[in-house]
């Protein structure tokens, strides 16, 4: 048996961002949240935000028609 330092917890592995979007899209990420900014214990702007992102293929139909000019 060697001895070895023991490596932090915080230590971890390194991903390229793009490898990152790539995995994200292909399989395809929800965002929620909501944000709201208070003064004084009124409400004064509230923000929604919802989206999905995903890739778009050929394999994959499009939800909306196609318009042909």
């Amino acid at each position: 048996m060697t001895d070895q330092p023991a490596r932090p917890m915080t230590d971890q592995r390194e991903i390229a961002l793009v490898d990152l979007l790539d995995r994200l899209l292909a399989g395809g990420v929800v965002l929620a949240g909501d944000i709201t900014l208070t003064i004084a214990d009124v409400d004064l702007v509230r923000v929604d935000l919802k989206a999905l992102i995903s890739s778009v293929g050929d394999a994959v139909p499009s939800p909306w028609k196609q318009v042909t000019p």
